[in-house]
C-alpha cells in the first residue's frame, strides 16, 4: 500500500495523530495491527539477496524494521513536521543513538549543564571514553554559548524545558551560534512534547523523545524516538541502531500509536491543571522557589512563551526545611504517587536530589538548582481540585 504522505502533512495534527501513516493488512482491520514477529520470509533466494542488497524495499528483520514500528515512526514524524523518525526501545537509547551515531573520536560536544541525570552521564562520562570532548555550560546564558561556540564544534545538546528545573534555552539563538560553529543541534523535547514546542521550526536539526513519557502517557511501556532529516535518519542513525540493536518492540510501538491518538487531549488537560496548581502554590507559605514557565514569575517566562504554546505538564518547587521537610511532605501525599516517571495520567512526584539526579556532585546539584528541598511534580489527569487538596494537606504542619 502506498501512502500519500505529502497530503497527510497538510492534515491537522490531531488528524495526523489518529490516522497518519496507517497501513492496513489484507484483513482491513480498523485498528492498527500488531506485527509481533522477529523475521520475514522470501519467495525465493533471489528475493532475499535483493532485500539484503537493499535493491528491494521490504522488511528483512524486526531489529531493522517492523510494520507496526514503522507506522509509529511515520506518524510521529508527521506530527513533529520531520522528514523521518527512527524509534528505539527507550528514551535513553534514543539519546545515545542520536549522539553516538553522529560523533566520532576527536569531535567536540557542547551541552547545557541542566540535563536529566542519565543524559549528563552520556555527555560527561560515556562519550569522552570514545574520544569525544564535552563542554557543559549554563544553557540559560547566551554569553556562555557564544564563548563555547566561538570555536568549531560537532554537536550541541540541550533540554528545554530542562529536567527537573524547567530552565528554558533560547533555541533559535543557540541554533544560529551552533550552525556557525559547524555543529548539529540536538534537542530533547520531552517536557514540551510535540504539542507545545517544535524545535525544528526554530532551527534545530534533531529532536529526541522518551516516548515512555507523554506519548504513552499511561505508564505502560518504554520507547524512544529520534527525528530529523531524511539523510540524518537514513545515513547516520539507522546504520547505528541496525548494528547495535536498541530496537523498539512491535507491541510497545502499538501501545505508543494508541498514545498518539489522545496526546493532544491529554497534554491540554495536563497543562490546564498544572497552571491551576502552580498558581495555587505560588500563594502558599513554606515554598522558597516555585517554577512553572507559564507563570510570569518564572525567570524566563517571556522566552518560554515565545517558544512554547503552554507552560507544560511539570511544576517544580523548593520547600523550606530541606530534605527532611521534603520527605515529610512526600510521605503525607494521599493521591499523588512518589515516582521518578512523568507525563503520566497519574500525578507523580519525586525528590530529584536523591533519585533521578543523585549521582551528581553537591556542586553540580547546586549549579542547576537541585537543592535538598526541591521536588518535581508531574501533573496528571485527576481532578485538579483533588490534587490541590492533596497538596494542601501534605503542606500543612
Amino acid at each position: 500500500m502506498t501512502i500519500d504522505y505529502e497530503s497527510q502533512r497538510n492534515w491537522d495534527p490531531q488528524t495526523q495523530a489518529v490516522r497518519g501513516a496507517t497501513v492496513r493488512s489484507q484483513f482491513d482491520e480498523t485498528n492498527e495491527a500488531i506485527f509481533l514477529n522477529s523475521g520475514y520470509v522470501y519467495k525465493s533466494a533471489e528475493e532475499a539477496e535483493g532485500a539484503f542488497n537493499q535493491d528491494i524495499d521490504r522488511f528483512v528483520y524486526s531489529r531493522f524494521g517492523n510494520p507496526t514500528v514503522t507506522m509509529f515512526e511515520q506518524r510521529l514524524a508527521l506530527i513533529e513536521g520531520a522528514d523521518q523518525c527512527k524509534a528505539m526501545g527507550s528514551g535513553m537509547a534514543a539519546v545515545f543513538a542520536a549522539l553516538a551515531s553522529h560523533l566520532s573520536a576527536g569531535d567536540r560536544l557542547v551541552a547545557s549543564r541542566a540535563l536529566f541525570g542519565s543524559c549528563q552521564y552520556i555527555c560527561e562520562d560515556l562519550l569522552p571514553r570514545f574520544g569525544v570532548t564535552t563542554e557543559l555550560i549554563d544553557g540559560r546564558n547566551l554569553e556562555e554559548w557564544e564563548r563555547a561556540l566561538s570555536k568549531p564544534a560537532n554537536a550541541v545538546f540541550l533540554e528545554s524545558p530542562s529536567n527537573p528545573g524547567l530552565e528554558i534555552i533560547d533555541i533559535p539563538a543557540v541554533c544560529e551560534l551552533a550552525h556557525n560553529a559547524g555543529a548539529l543541534v540536538f534537542v530533547d523535547n520531552v517536557f514540551a512534547t510535540p504539542e507545545l514546542q517544535k524545535p525544528l521550526e526554530f532551527g534545530a536539526d534533531v529532536v529526541i523523545y522518551s516516548a515512555t513519557k507523554h506519548i504513552d502517557g499511561q505508564g505502560r511501556c518504554l520507547g524512544g524516538a529520534v527525528l530529523g532529516t531524511q539523510s540524518f535518519i537514513e545515513d547516520v542513525v539507522t546504520p547505528f541502531i541496525r548494528h547495535t540493536g536498541p530496537a523498539l518492540s512491535p507491541f510497545n510501538a502499538w501501545v505508543l500509536l494508541k498514545g498518539l491518538e489522545t496526546l493532544s487531549l491529554r497534554v491540554d488537560r495536563h497543562c490546564n491543571s498544572a497552571m491551576s496548581i502552580a498558581t495555587h502554590l505560588s500563594k502558599k507559605s513554606g515554598i522558597n522557589r516555585l517554577l512553572y514557565p507559564e507563570l510570569e514569575s518564572h525567570p524566563q517566562h517571556d522566552l518560554a512563551m515565545r517558544q512554547m504554546t503552554r507552560g507544560g505538564t511539570v511544576v517544580a518547587f523548593e520547600l523550606e526545611g530541606g530534605k527532611e521537610r521534603a520527605f515529610a511532605f512526600l510521605n503525607k501525599l494521599r493521591i499523588i504517587d512518589i515516582s521518578n516517571n512523568l507525563g503520566d495520567a497519574k500525578s507523580l512526584i519525586c525528590h530529584p536530589a536523591t533519585t533521578t539526579h543523585q549521582k551528581l556532585s553537591d556542586e553540580d546539584k547546586e549549579r542547576v538548582g537541585i537543592r535538598p528541598g526541591f521536588v518535581r511534580l508531574s501533573v496528571g489527569l485527576e481532578s485538579e481540585d483533588d490534587l490541590i487538596a492533596d497538596l494542601d494537606q501534605a503542606l500543612a504542619n
